[in-house]
């Protein structure tokens, strides 16, 4: 599906300037860096991996598993994704004072770093979940329902902009990635998981895919 394979690949270039990111905190907390590049980083996020990224999730292929693979849209992992795409905004929010100040008292030093990890950590392990469970299991639903692909859009010009912005950040800002931060496949990988969302089995398994399970046990 190609819807799929763009939102896989957008994901590509968000991992890479979430990089950009943590190396340019890390250069501003050294007294280096250019506060104006700030601008440029909520930018990105914002407009590319929001408006136009996050948007298509939500507004295409989240609107069409729920209307048309019958799955749950208030609960389970479409309500899990979504609450986690509203979170990042409210985190990018509260890290636009520090992130583009041109003088960082201690305290506002140790703010942002705080917040540069825990957003880039959320959002490296959200494209994980999705990557690994949402685009695969969602793709499979759609099929057994004949919706074999969806529309797309195209970026407006604000969102194009934010994306060449983005590509510009990454010569700057050679990325960063965390050595601490946990990365992998499956429910494990999301943030909601255990909290605001059971799993997928748990949340969208029908009784033959239970059944189909419990007798491929019972055969091995």
């Amino acid at each position: 599906m190609q819807l799929i394979e763009d939102l896989r690949n957008e994901h590509e270039l968000i991992e890479q300037v979430l990089g950009s990111l943590r190396a340019f905190v890390a250069a501003r907390l050294a007294g280096q860096g250019d506060p104006a590049d700030g601008d440029r980083f909520l930018a990105f996020f914002r407009r590319y991996a929001g408006d136009f990224h996050h948007d298509k999730e939500e507004a295409i292929l989240f609107q069409a598993l729920s209307a048309k693979a019958e799955l749950p849209a208030d609960r389970g992992p479409l309500a899990a994704l979504a609450g986690e795409h509203r979170r990042m905004g409210s985190l990018l929010d509260t890290m636009e004072s520090p992130l583009c100040a041109p003088l960082l008292p201690a305290e506002e030093r140790e703010r942002l770093q705080a917040l540069a990890v825990d957003y880039s950590r959320s959002l490296w392990r959200h494209i994980d979940a999705e990557n690994s469970v949402l685009f695969p299991e969602g793709q499979e639903r759609l099929r057994r329902f004949h919706v074999l692909e969806l529309p797309s859009r195209p970026m407006t010009d604000e969102e194009a902009e934010a994306r060449a912005g983005g590509l510009a950040l990454l010569a700057t800002y050679p990325p960063q990635y965390d050595p601490e931060v946990h990365r992998g496949d499956g429910c494990i990988a999301c943030p909601s998981y255990g909290t605001t969302c059971e799993g997928l089995e748990r949340e969208w398994w029908t009784d033959l895919e239970w059944e189909d399970m419990r007798e491929r046990m019972g055969s091995d």
